[in-house]
């Protein structure tokens, strides 16, 4: 069983935004990996801090956490950029390298304190079709990433002697201040080219194809951003790769249209459907699936199907399928059919009489939104 990230960071959930970051800071040096080298138990207990600062550190992430707990994001996580047990030390220190301020710098393995760059991250869109989305899927995408020339060879920068950064002492009113800044030679590399092929570019990269496979999770929706780590552009040097950032483009279905986890479908039957019952085979998203239509059904009712909707991303079970049932008026009748309902106009069972029981328009889409 996980444990409770209010736990592992030794505060309480009143804890305001100051608190939580101040808490974290201690966790992290004190269980640093420069601090503990080779020590896994340290190196574990590092990460899962900075998975609790990751979600307690974000309002709208605290606020899922506090009411469900880890079942939160137990579900693939798609949208809300939740990395959980997969967060790796250059993706801890990319994230929040800054809250150890010059005490540390990035993870290198093994204590030298220095900080490596990571790359550039790409941005693909993938469309989805509704049963991808209902089902989740992989996908095999081809992205043009920029990846280290084979044969190019790195030098320690002589401008910052490999930490990324300067120092700059400045003398004010107060006295004199240090700060520190990105290195304009390596640009925070810590390494410059000493050779390259003659293809690559300035930074000894170069642009080539791959195919990138891609898990995602049954339920995200449309302009949901997932994330596959390292798929983005290399790094110069000993640095690290971007990531990889898919945005979801669901594409429309034919009959269904989806409302959140539910769908809706508009189904039309025919005058002689409605008064005599008949069962039909309707669209859902895995398949078709048979109804049976009572006599007398009105238009405007609406039939719900529990659970053959759209799955929660997060877990939470599946939404309805509405099926909307709308009859359908004939506009040119036969001179036969014309006499029949002529002489229906003052039968009693053709007179309105709508029952208490039967809701108004307003009542239904009340119910549809409950």
């Amino acid at each position: 069983m996980k444990k409770d990230f209010y736990e592992i960071l030794g505060i309480s959930k009143s804890a305001d935004a100051a608190e939580i970051k101040k808490a974290y800071r201690k966790k992290a040096i004190e269980h640093h990996p420069d601090k503990n080298p080779g020590d896994k138990e340290a190196e574990e207990k590092f990460k899962l801090a900075a998975e609790a600062y990751e979600v307690l550190s974000d309002p709208q992430k605290k606020a899922k956490y506090d009411q469900y707990g880890h079942q939160a994001f137990d579900g693939g996580g798609g949208g809300g950029g939740f990395h959980g047990g997969g967060m790796n030390m250059d993706d801890i220190f990319s994230q929040f390298g800054d809250i150890f301020g010059g005490g540390f710098g990035g993870f290198n393995g093994g204590g030298g304190g220095q900080r490596r760059v990571k790359g550039s991250n790409l941005r693909i869109k993938v469309k989805l079709t509704l049963e991808e989305i209902a089902n989740g899927v992989e996908k095999k995408v081809k992205v043009k990433r920029k990846v280290q020339a084979p044969g190019v060879k790195y030098k320690t920068c002589s401008t910052c002697n490999g930490q990324g950064q300067v120092m700059r002492v400045t003398n004010t009113i107060l006295g004199r201040m240090q700060s520190a800044s990105t290195c304009p030679t390596c640009g925070g590399a810590g390494q410059t080219i000493e050779s390259k092929p003659t293809n690559a570019d300035a930074y000894g990269m170069l642009a080539q194809d791959e195919t990138v496979s891609i898990k995602i999770p049954a339920g995200v929706v449309d302009g949901m951003q997932l994330k596959v780590t390292n798929k983005g552009n290399d790094a110069p040097g000993n640095g690290i790769p971007g990531d990889l950032i898919v945005v979801i483009e669901e594409v429309e279905h034919e009959t269904l249209k989806r409302e959140g986890e539910n769908l809706h479908l508009d189904l039309y039957i025919s005058f002689s459907e409605a008064a005599l019952g008949i069962s039909k085979d309707i669209d859902a998203v895995n398949g078709k699936v048979r109804i049976k239509l009572e006599e007398g059904i009105q238009s405007g009712k609406i039939l719900r199907l529990k659970g053959k909707g759209i799955p929660s991303v997060n877990g939470y079970g599946n939404g309805d399928l509405l099926v909307h049932i709308n009859v359908w008026t004939p506009k040119n009748l036969t001179k036969e059919q014309k006499q029949f309902f002529e002489s229906s106009l003052t039968e009693a069972n053709f007179i309105p009489n709508p029952e208490k029981t039967d809701k108004s328009f307003f009542e239904k889409v009340k119910d549809m939104f409950s």
